[in-house]
């Protein structure tokens, strides 16, 4: 037996996967956020501890002997997030998340340094590690001084399992301090945050053994025999690992709380001037490119805390499919922005509101709103010389059939439907965990999950879409500086 564990923004989940990759069960706790000052987003790494033994004593309970037998475990997480520990292993502060804007003014002095770009092959967004230490160097020095370790979160819980400080080459590519194309820590690029390698967790890929259970925990869990931990995945590459997307000419579109366009590529390919993250994957020897949006879902769950009606609800009330494009038009930069503007600053806006303006025009403007962004970053991993035929649909969003309507006719490009089952990031952490335990081919394993059906786009609204599409890609330059 193989455990997959995803600590996600707003909860762990944990999957029990059998060795003929059946999931046999799975356990979910949630996590809170704190925000302490608009645009700052902050967890509590004892949090993450805390809501994984929460999940594992379910799961034990559920399967107490299939829980016995495992052999590997596999993590995967929510990229970027600055956790400083002291040399004790305990965390100093709250850890920085991913869509914390609070180093906007250090992500840009560090950008303007041409060696970020020449070595990593990305530009610094204030949501990336690198910048939040320097954020913290200036406004926390105390903080900074204490730091032994900066840590994923992913990697804090690693070091809760197992003692040891690592990190795999997909998670640790966000960070702004990794030479992507060579796969090392970078020292110019650390030193010019002041910081140096012994702070860093050691580099492992993604489906290597970085250490082992602690017994005290297996006890706990009633694990017999040792627990090999993979180094794993951040949670985009493992989410591709869990569906197959681990060579060229694949990709997936995802839903979540944020949104991505990933595809894989065989080598390091930087775009810079789109805006397109170029990273390691969790494979050696492999890459990927990656547009990102910082609320997807995240938009449709504020619209429905804000309108008091579940999300079901509101996207029931649009039918299959709509006829025509909504007459409002969403950015749905509620958190500021990545691909293609790096905008931390920016806002939501709903332009085009009218008396007649309901439920259901709002629903479908934020969809619409959000297959928009998307289309954006998909056409600046174009510009960057990837061309995507299809793509696979993971994430919650995914689940609606009128949004991946929306969606496929926005992108104009075909989104397969897996079959039902759990193919994100915890199934892709645990395929990790049994690659490293095991080994084995990764392409026998890492294999594409059978689809339920396939979302053609349609024909009249992808037509209808080109000229909204125009007329929403014009709206974010009329408003930046009224944003500020």
């Amino acid at each position: 037996m193989y455990l997959g564990i995803d600590i996600g923004t707003s909860s762990i989940k944990v999957i029990l996967m059998t060795a003929a990759q059946d999931v046999l069960a799975s356990a979910t706790a949630p996590l809170d956020v704190m925000r302490p000052q608009p645009g700052w987003s902050e967890q509590d790494p004892n949090a993450w501890i805390a809501a994984l033994g929460t999940a594992m004593d379910a799961l034990k309970r559920e399967r107490p002997a299939e829980v016995a037998a495992v052999k590997g475990i596999g993590l995967s997480g929510q990229m970027h997030g600055a956790t400083l520990v002291a040399k004790d292993g305990a965390p100093i502060r709250p850890s920085i998340l991913w869509n914390d804007g609070r180093s906007a003014e250090e992500a840009r002095r560090l950008d303007a340094d041409p060696r970020f770009h020449e070595i990593t092959g990305n530009l610094v967004f204030p949501g990336f590690t690198a910048p939040k230490l320097a954020w913290v160097k200036t406004h926390e020095p105390e903080n900074f001084a204490a730091t032994a370790k900066v840590l994923l979160p992913k990697d804090f819980v690693r070091l809760y399992l197992t003692a040891d400080a690592a990190t795999d080459m997909s998670d640790a590519s966000g960070t702004s301090w990794l030479d992507v194309g060579k796969r090392c820590w970078s020292p110019e690029l650390l030193a010019a945050t002041d910081m140096d390698e012994s702070q860093m967790p050691k580099l492992y890929e993604g489906s290597q053994a970085t250490g082992t259970l602690r017994p005290a925990l297996a006890r706990l869990w009633g694990m017999t025999g040792e627990v090999v931990v993979a180094a794993g995945g951040g949670d985009n590459a493992a989410a591709a690992c869990g569906v197959g997307v681990t060579h060229p000419g694949a990709a997936f579109v995802s839903l979540g709380t944020s949104g991505v366009v990933f595809a894989a590529t065989e080598a390091f390919a930087p775009n810079v001037e789109s805006a397109v993250h170029a990273f390691c994957h969790a494979l050696p020897n492999t890459w990927h490119q990656m547009g990102v949006i910082l609320s997807a879902a995240g938009s449709l769950e504020w619209l429905s805390r804000l309108l008091k009606e579940p999300v079901p609800d509101l996207i029931g009330h649009l039918g299959a499919t709509p006829d025509y494009p909504a007459p409002v038009l969403f950015l749905p930069y509620l958190s500021g922005e990545r691909t293609p503007h790096n905008d931390a600053a920016a806002r939501g806006v709903f332009i085009g509101l009218a008396q007649e303006s309901d439920r259901a025009t709002l629903t479908q403007a934020v969809l619409e709103g959000v297959a928009f962004a998307l289309a954006d970053c998909q056409a600046a991993l174009a510009a960057a010389g990837t061309t995507i035929p299809r793509y696979l649909a993971v994430g919650g969003g995914s689940r609606s059939k009128a949004w991946l309507t929306i969606m496929a006719s926005a992108l104009n490009t075909p989104i397969g439907i897996p079959e039902e089952g759990d193919y994100g990031a915890a199934f892709g952490a645990a395929r990790l965990g049994l690659l490293a335990a095991e080994g084995g081919d990764p392409a026998e394993i890492l294999t594409h999950p059978p689809l339920a059906d396939t979302i053609d786009p349609v024909p009249a609204l992808s037509e209808a879409y080109r000229d909204s599409y125009e007329r929403w890609r014009a709206l974010y330059p009329a408003v930046r500086d009224v944003m500020r």
